[in-house]
């Protein structure tokens, strides 16, 4: 199952952060749909019926869109079918946060999105699974290994992660000047080189109010079995979509036909994971503490593993500037000081969550 998620990019670098190659061969960075942007707010702890970024084919707003155009948009966890009757989508009886791939075909609230092509893909720095341990719960984070210092700033210091780091970048994503491409604004899309997003299967729908009213896009998260490296975690995962190809496909519905896209939903063993504190359990805690490793021995935190460092650095290197903040009664002042101070510092995992003094907040 898949019950809690952390996305703590702000709406443009998850743009750049999901930048995709066209049949051409040219990247392209999705924009998002009109008003989309301002839906999302990044958060460390996103639960059920909050608003997630969720990658698709622009075919699905404009028919006349190119086949492989990619859009952003934000959609609500938890779908709801079109054809549900209640006025208030929450009088739904069933959970429809997550759907089982082996029953997709079998139950009409997925079937319908599944035949009409309605795949997506969503968007996370990774989720939250709990093992259970006796009559306790520990929960860890799961997510996408992340190449140690991708940072452009630390690799430009360290000759051997630069060259390492490279030669990974053009692995997952060939270099801008293969095929040069402009975005909107004109500029051509730098690469990115910040959190490498987890990309999970996902159908969605559009339900409007029988009265009438705004439509409300909602999504649900496909599961299957658990893979080997997560067994003593949980019995199910998310259906991870690994690399441009796999997203490109699951997306591309005019040419990969439903029983062929549901071949590709299998369980990886490309994730890594860290303990994380109980704090996550209450969906309102929203703070960089929910990611911070744990040590299961003892109350203080765990020595941070390599990609759990790389969690931290990024957190903390990133611009705090383009995150969307929450309300505080900080100066700008001492918002900038703060955010210069923490820029100074060093260490990885650590680095990238005390650095966002900009605690997202949740919706």
């Amino acid at each position: 199952m898949c019950g809690r998620t952390a996305c703590t990019l702000a709406s443009d670098e998850v743009s750049r952060a999901c930048s995709y190659r066209n049949r051409g061969g040219q990247r392209r960075q999705p924009r998002w749909r009109d008003g989309d942007a301002d839906k999302y707010r990044p958060s460390y702890n996103k639960s059920p019926q909050s608003m997630s970024p969720v990658l698709l084919s622009q075919r699905h707003f404009d028919k006349s869109a190119p086949v492989d155009e990619c859009v952003l948009a934000s959609m609500r966890w938890g779908l709801v079918p079109a054809w549900f009757k209640e006025n208030d989508p929450s009088k739904m009886q069933y959970s429809t946060n997550n759907c089982r791939s082996e029953n997709i075909l079998e139950k009409k609230t997925y079937k319908d999105p599944l035949i009409k092509g309605q795949r997506c893909v969503i968007l996370a720095d990774g989720f939250y699974e709990w093992r259970r341990q006796g009559k306790d719960k520990q929960p860890f984070f799961i997510y996408f290994p992340q190449t140690q210092g991708t940072s452009k700033e630390k690799t430009e210091d360290d000759p051997a992660t630069s060259a390492r780091n490279k030669e990974n970048s053009e692995t997952a994503c060939p270099p801008e000047e293969a095929s040069p491409d402009l975005t909107e604004e004109g500029e051509a899309p730098g690469e990115w080189t910040g959190w490498k997003l987890l990309t999970m299967a996902g159908l969605f729908d559009c339900w409007t109010p029988p009265g009438g009213g705004e439509p409300l896009y909602t999504y649900s998260v496909i599961t299957v079995n658990t893979s080997q490296s997560l067994e003593s975690i949980h019995d199910r995962m998310p259906a991870i979509l690994d690399g441009e190809e796999e997203v490109r496909r699951w997306l591309d519905f005019g040419e990969v036909k439903s029983q062929d896209a549901l071949k590709m939903l299998q369980s990886k063993n490309s994730l890594t994971f860290h303990p994380v504190s109980s704090l996550v359990n209450n969906s309102r805690n929203n703070s960089p503490e929910c990611l911070q490793p744990v040590d299961l021995n003892s109350i203080k935190e765990s020595k941070p593993t390599a990609s759990s460092k790389m969690m931290m650095s990024w957190l903390k290197s990133s611009a705090p500037s383009k995150r969307k903040e929450p309300n505080t009664c900080e100066s700008k002042k001492e918002q900038e000081i703060k955010a210069e101070a923490q820029c100074k510092s060093t260490g990885a995992l650590q680095q990238w969550l005390q650095g966002a003094n900009k605690k997202p907040r949740t919706k």
